[in-house]
């Protein structure tokens, strides 16, 4: 009988299977890894599929701003719905947009995001170079000085595996490897003192984080299918925040901009919808704001309802963090709660454009998103333990306030950009909306590298940003960027039989990887035109 773990050795071993972690094994096998991936929920893509999250992007994401494989998923998603399901003619010239939401140009199912990334690693996996564990658990890193040497993992079975690999990716959603292995990082904010930031605080706050979000999937159709009222649902029906007009659930919230109440409104299947964020932004309809499916979209008759994502300002959840507390497993369920709560006031409460009030109509779409309950496997967690990492991006480099026309800092070891305003949601610690104005940025390599541990690099929410510039490295296609980046180097080290610190110490190394990126398709640079303007654009004022 079995005592110890079976061991597992692979060359790159890949914690967390979302945006960036998946980005990060497709890079790593390309350059000629074997790779192992351990992701705690049933499906990879995170923030695409188990967070239920439609992409967060800026305007150029069609043509530059990314990586050419960050491009190749998004037109591998249209290419699945002009597939597989009957649109309707459409002739106004525009790329298809399942949902018509205006937070996207590219609102779509989870289902569809994971079918394209499950088809974009299954050659690996034929292969036998890529292996996916999901619903596994890392419940200890093991090291040595300073290098990670395995991980122990509890596969969806029950049983422990001991994995070692030569180098290790941080793409988990909250930065667990970090803790695990004693990693230097941060959490929550930093003090002005520490960073220079000009909208940092006086005084630093580990625990004061960004609220997580627990997203649910609804459509709208003909009888009465309110849920069970919550039991604490009172507390919920009354929570405020700081800057909010009243209670939380309203229509009525905080410009995150100009802090003024906008007052948006919420339609059900309406005839009419805005096609981009600046007609969204003129008058917020909540309703088509992440909406995924547009029944209008399809053949008539196909759809009985839209369908759309409710990820809005009234269910963040701020009683507490998801980690790093005693009780953090107590939040995350509370955090569930208060999604089902707002749900409940939806149904029952809500202001109807008729003057009456809720919406029985509601209905969860369990299917959507995978779940028993029709509300997401996994939370939103918009900020996660950030590395303590050989270089920091901070409020200064990318501000528009600060850089003026300068645009962003330009790095000499850029592995990728990104951009996003700078947009924090209210926090555990009672600060309101921060949103700054930024410039298109270049992604650091010095970003990705721990100043101390030698074999781990981040791939993902990990990387070594501010708890204000998380606000714009966090989306979507920045995450893709830096997983990209770090699988890409994983795969580059192997080869040169060198390190991620050498690679980036080196001038002769550096140019070849980056040449090497620029091989792939990524953009290391914007282009002259762009990287000059203020973010006037991208980002929106309902929160993200």
């Amino acid at each position: 009988m079995r005592t110890t773990p079976a061991e597992q050795h692979t060359d790159v071993l890949v914690v967390g299977g979302g945006v960036g972690g998946i980005a990060a094994a497709l890079a790593a096998c390309e350059g000629g890894a074997r790779v192992v991936v351990v992701e705690p929920y049933g499906w990879i893509g995170g923030q695409l599929t188990s967070q239920a999250v439609p992409p967060d992007e800026h305007p150029w994401i069609e043509t530059h701003g990314s990586t050419a494989s960050y491009r190749r998923f998004r037109q591998a998603v249209r290419d699945h719905y002009r597939t597989w399901y009957p649109l309707a003619a459409d002739g106004s010239g525009r790329p298809l947009n399942p949902g018509h939401g205006w937070v996207s140009p590219l609102c779509h199912e989870p289902r569809a995001a994971l079918a394209v990334l499950q088809a974009m690693t299954a050659p690996w996996r034929a292969a036998g170079r890529l292996t996916v564990h999901t619903r596994a658990q890392v419940e200890r890193a093991h090291t040595d000085g300073d290098t990670v040497t395995a991980l122990t993992v509890r596969l969806a079975d029950g049983t422990l595996r001991h994995l070692t690999a030569s180098l290790v990716l941080e793409a988990s959603e909250t930065g667990e490897l970090l803790a695990l292995a004693g990693i230097e990082h941060r959490t929550g904010t930093e003090s002005q003192a520490q960073t220079g930031e000009p909208s940092a605080p006086d005084r630093p706050d580990p625990l004061n984080m960004q609220a997580a979000t627990v997203c649910f999937a609804l459509e709208h159709v003909d009888g009465d299918h309110t849920v069970d009222r919550p039991a604490d649902y009172d507390h919920w029906r009354t929570r405020t925040a700081p800057g909010w007009p009243g209670p939380l659930f309203s229509w009525t919230y905080p410009d995150p901009r100009t802090g003024r109440p906008v007052t948006g409104r919420f339609t059900p299947n309406p005839r009419s919808t805005a096609t981009s964020m600046e007609e969204g932004l003129v008058a917020p309809e909540l309703w088509t704001y992440r909406r995924i499916l547009d029944r209008q979209a399809f053949r008539p008759g196909l759809f009985v309802s839209d369908v759309t994502l409710v990820n809005w300002p009234m269910n963040d959840y701020l009683d507490g963090p998801l980690f790093d507390v005693p009780d953090a497993g107590r939040h995350v369920q509370r955090a569930r709660e208060a999604s089902h709560a707002f749900l409940y006031w939806l149904q029952t409460e809500a202001p109807r454009p008729d003057g009456g009030t809720g919406f029985p109509g509601l209905r969860l779409r369990p299917d959507v998103t995978g779940t028993a309950d029709g509300f997401a496997q996994a939370p939103y967690i918009r900020e996660a333990r950030r590395l303590a990492a050989v270089t920091t991006p901070t409020e200064q480099d990318l501000s528009v306030a600060v850089r003026g026309a300068a645009g962003a800092v330009h790095y000499p070891d850029t592995v990728g950009t990104g951009h996003y305003r700078i947009d924090l949601h209210p926090t555990t610690g009672g600060d309101g909306y921060l949103d700054v104005a930024a410039h298109p940025f270049e992604i650091p390599l010095g970003a990705l590298l721990p100043e101390r541990v030698t074999n781990v690099v981040a791939a993902g929410k990990a990387v070594g940003t501010t708890h204000i510039t998380n606000g714009c490295y966090r989306v979507h296609p920045a995450e893709w960027s830096i997983g990209e980046a770090a699988g890409a180097l994983a795969a580059y080290c192997l080869d040169r039989q060198t390190s991620p610190h050498g690679v980036r110490a080196s001038p002769k190394l550096l140019e070849d990887f980056q040449a090497e990126l620029a091989r792939r398709g990524v953009d290391l640079r914007w282009p002259t035109p762009v990287a000059a303007l203020g973010s006037a654009v991208g980002g929106d004022a309902l929160p993200s």
